[in-house]
């Protein structure tokens, strides 16, 4: 005997699902929506009578901000340079995995991934340390060869360049894990016949291994964009937005704006205009992408 309504056993099954996503993303979201187009401070926390509503005066408020411009670049050039830098860092990692000559490739995939499942907060205090400008282990190593001690995270120029080494070295084993499935997706007759035809191995990276990860790479171009952009914990932990705020990122604005001076309604604009920022840039990517032929 047929259902009287087909469709009511597909809602009562999905009717959980979403239920769960209603209330813990769409309600949040479209609260956060509103809240940026208000003045939501901490009088208004006290007393709904001082809310106001401002309707995109956050939004331009913040355009009219220099920090807000200084966080977006500092967050840029986190992107631009640690983005490339971790998927070349796992793409040679899953390229060395997947060679044949390698051994107790259980073990080593094992301990590559291993910085991803860490707590970010307790390695990043270990790093602090390691970098630390008196007594950290890599300028001890340094004095070894006649290199003079760096301030890592006190110096403007420095203090970047290693909170996104340290990004890379906990990020890039997700990132291998993806790209080595994708590795091992390749049919080996191509690789194969182009030895047959004299192909040395860097012409069969580039003709064969590049193509064919293709649509892996842009996956984890995007993926990595928007973790990336993200950028909070990591200066958070080891430098709180210092030296001479060249280690702000929009994150860590936002997180000053709204919960060190309760400006809530400025600190949701902030989380809207990166997910715009997040949102043309993939857009970007995926465009590319497409007419690269990757998709």
């Amino acid at each position: 005997m047929g259902l009287r309504f087909p469709g009511l056993a597909g809602w009562l099954f999905a009717g959980p699902a979403l239920l769960v996503i209603g209330l813990f993303f769409v309600l949040p979201v479209a609260s956060a929506l509103l809240l940026s187009l208000t003045d939501f401070d901490l009088y208004a926390l006290a007393d709904p009578d001082n809310l106001r509503f401002v309707a995109f005066d956050n939004y331009l408020e913040l355009l009219r901000t220099p920090l807000f411009w200084k966080a977006l670049g500092n967050t840029t050039y986190f992107v631009v340079v640690g983005v490339p830098l971790s998927i070349l860092v796992s793409l040679g990692a899953a390229m060395l995995l997947d060679a044949k000559v390698a051994r107790f490739k259980p073990l080593f995939r094992t301990a590559l991934f291993a910085p991803v499942v860490t707590t970010l907060v307790a390695v990043a205090v270990i790093w602090r340390y390691l970098f630390h400008a008196s007594y950290g282990l890599v300028n001890w190593a340094l004095a070894h060869v006649g290199i003079a001690p760096v301030d890592w995270l006190g110096d403007p120029r420095w203090a970047m360049p290693t909170i996104i080494l340290f990004a890379v070295w906990k990020n890039f084993g997700y990132n291998m894990v993806i790209l080595l499935a994708g590795l091992q997706a390749i049919p080996q007759d191509l690789y194969e016949a182009a030895r047959i035809d004299g192909a040395s191995r860097w012409q069969q990276f580039l003709h064969i291994t590049l193509p064919m990860l293709g649509p892996v790479l842009l996956v984890v171009g995007v993926i990595t964009v928007s973790g990336y952009f993200q950028l909070f914990a990591e200066p958070y932990v080891m430098t709180r937005g210092d030296p001479l705020q060249s280690t702000v990122s929009v994150l860590y604005f936002m997180y000053e704006e709204g919960f060190m001076w309760w400006n809530l309604g400025r600190a949701s604009a902030v989380a809207f205009l990166l997910f715009l920022i997040i949102l043309a840039v993939t857009t970007v990517l995926l465009r590319i992408g497409r007419r690269k032929g990757v998709l």
